[in-house]
């Protein structure tokens, strides 16, 4: 048995040689073609490495054209705690991407309304009266972009007119051009800035002479004519009617003339006189007769769009007169009661707050991007609570705030992009009680993912550059301190960075579902006069800004608050 064991053992063995000679003799090809074949892998390897580099670079901001971007490293991208010098260095950042959109607008479109992103190409989609440029003058002063804002200063006194033979809407004209000279002159003290914002101011008044005293929803700048829109002629809308006041009455301020705030402060009156049940507004209202009443074309219940500033007009308005004129604080309570009884609800299956809307006997749990204003408004409600911050009340409405405002940011968190929709929906309600939807604000995004609770609507899936999110992350940060609104806020930043920026400014991205898509030749003058702004504010420790001092029109222009009078200055 042993001999055998060891002559098999020795066949083996022999083998074993010969199956390594054989690899001798083919050794030195064999090296030769691994070696090539390793350096082709090295190189891919490494060719793979710089692409992924370069994409790092650009979600952290590295592609920026300001900021002293190279010493960000890790920081923008690590989610947790911030120190006051990462806070510093994401506002030097933000700084870069409204100096890179300005800087294509003011390349190629200045003075015009719009830039197109894509094209570099200037548009007069608003009848030539500057949208953008005078959208953005206060966004400029608070950055500290003080001779982009003088520049932009030149080309109000000497180029803007407001002689346009047009209908134009009576609202964006009066929350953009109108609130944005305003703001502009309260900053800089420039009277360039009060004398166009009255002259616009002039014209737009003329909308508020209908038999009711509700203003029409359009105006001729030049010839005074105002109509509502051809598709609901005897109708407006609740927000084109009720969110003026601001302007007005900042107007009637600066200019020590009355007769600005007193035609607008009628028509909330008349408004306010028709005591809709539970403070909750149809979204039409009929103002063609002397005796207004609600409409139907489209009508509905929500604090979505043709609904949202309305209802923000109401704090608004009690925090401008300096909390003296009640009516507007209670018109506020009432329909935030009414909000709380008939649209809040909270999804399943991970209890997500969020507002239905009601058009006649249905019930639609969709929630708009819009919407997302109320996170800010709610916080801001609260805070400011004539019963006070401990009050029931304030305790129910800041939690709202913080419940809404986390739907909202997982809106971006939870989809390819991390873009938000225009619209949510598909959200399945559950009948919980406001005391027994206790979630975590900080609860781990994946599981969302997992199990959604809504899907971004097929025909409102696009993301246009709106701001309503970061307004409630800067006034929810404002208020409380705490620092995961930052985060969030720095997240949209860098999803709006990575898939919104172009070679001449920013673009509306078509479909927040598809991160293969790129970015819409369209940049509305709100990207930069209210989405930059608040995101810069939001990383902004050193700003002037203060809310028992400032009042934010619907279009993130800051009014004063607390020296408003109806006579004399």
């Amino acid at each position: 048995m042993n001999m055998k064991r060891s002559i098999a053992l020795s066949k083996k063995l022999n083998l074993r040689k010969g199956f390594r000679a054989t690899r001798n003799r083919r050794s030195f090809n064999e090296v030769f073609v691994m070696k090539i074949l390793m350096a082709f892998s090295l190189g891919v390897f490494f060719f793979g490495l710089l692409l992924f580099i370069e994409q790092f670079k650009l979600v952290v901001g590295q592609l920026y054209p300001a900021g002293n971007i190279s010493q960000l490293k890790n920081i923008d991208i690590v989610v947790g705690q911030m120190t006051h010098a990462d806070v510093i260095k994401k506002r030097s950042l933000i700084k870069g991407a409204m100096q890179h959109a300005w800087s294509g607008y003011r390349k190629y479109a200045f003075g015009y309304d719009e830039l197109r992103p894509v094209i570099g190409l200037g548009v007069r989609n608003w009848f030539g009266v500057g949208t953008t440029l005078v959208d953005s003058l206060d966004t400029l002063w608070l950055m500290g972009m003080k001779e982009e804002f003088y520049e932009a200063r030149d080309w109000v006194r000497d180029s803007l007119s407001h002689d346009v033979d047009h209908l134009v809407s009576t609202f964006e004209n009066t929350i953009r051009s109108l609130g944005g000279l305003l703001s502009a002159y309260y900053w800089s003290k420039d009277e360039v800035f009060k004398e166009k914002a009255e002259d616009i101011g002039m014209r737009l008044i003329r909308a508020f002479d209908s038999p009711s005293g509700i203003p029409y929803f359009q105006v001729n700048l030049k010839t005074g004519e105002a109509a509502n829109e051809d598709w609901s002629k005897r109708e407006t809308q609740i927000s084109a009617a009720g969110s003026l006041q601001l302007e007005f009455r900042e107007l009637a301020r600066i200019t020590n003339n009355k007769t600005y705030s007193e035609k607008p402060d009628h028509a909330l009156d008349v408004m306010y006189a028709m005591k809709p049940e539970n403070g909750l507004y149809p979204t039409a209202i009929r103002n063609l007769q002397s005796e207004p009443s609600f409409g139907r074309v489209g009508s509905r219940i929500t604090f979505g769009g043709r609904a949202d500033s309305f209802y923000e007009y109401m704090l608004k308005l009690w925090l401008q007169s300096g909390k003296t004129e009640t009516k507007y604080r209670d018109a506020y309570d009432e329909a935030i009661e009414g909000m709380h009884n008939l649209l809040l609800r909270y999804s399943s299956p991970n209890k997500l707050a969020y507002l239905v809307k009601i058009a006649g006997r249905r019930i639609i749990h969709e929630f708009e991007h819009l919407e997302c204003f109320m996170g800010g408004l709610l916080a801001l409600g609260a805070h400011t609570d004539p019963l006070g911050v401990d009050s029931e009340r304030a305790k129910r409405d800041m939690k709202t705030a913080k419940d809404l405002t986390y739907t909202c940011y997982q809106m971006y968190a939870t989809t390819e992009t991390g873009l938000a929709p225009e619209i949510a929906y598909k959200f399945k309600s559950r009948t919980v009680t406001r005391k027994g939807a206790t979630k975590t604000l900080r609860k781990v995004k994946e599981t969302l993912r997992k199990e959604k609770d809504f899907e971004p609507k097929g025909d409102a899936a696009h993301y246009l550059l709106r701001p309503e999110v970061v307004e409630s992350l800067f006034i929810l940060n404002k208020i409380t301190g705490d620092s995961i609104y930052r985060e969030w806020g720095w997240e949209i930043f860098v999803a709006i960075e990575k898939f919104c920026k172009t070679k001449y400014g920013y673009g509306a991205f078509p479909d927040v579902r598809d991160n293969t898509r790129t970015p819409n030749d369209s940049m509305e003058s709100f990207f930069l006069g209210e989405t930059m702004k608040y995101l810069y504010l939001l990383f902004d420790p050193d700003t002037e800004i203060d809310l028992e001092k400032h009042v934010f029109n619907t279009e993130a222009h800051p009014l004063p608050t607390g020296i408003f009078m109806t006579g004399e200055n």
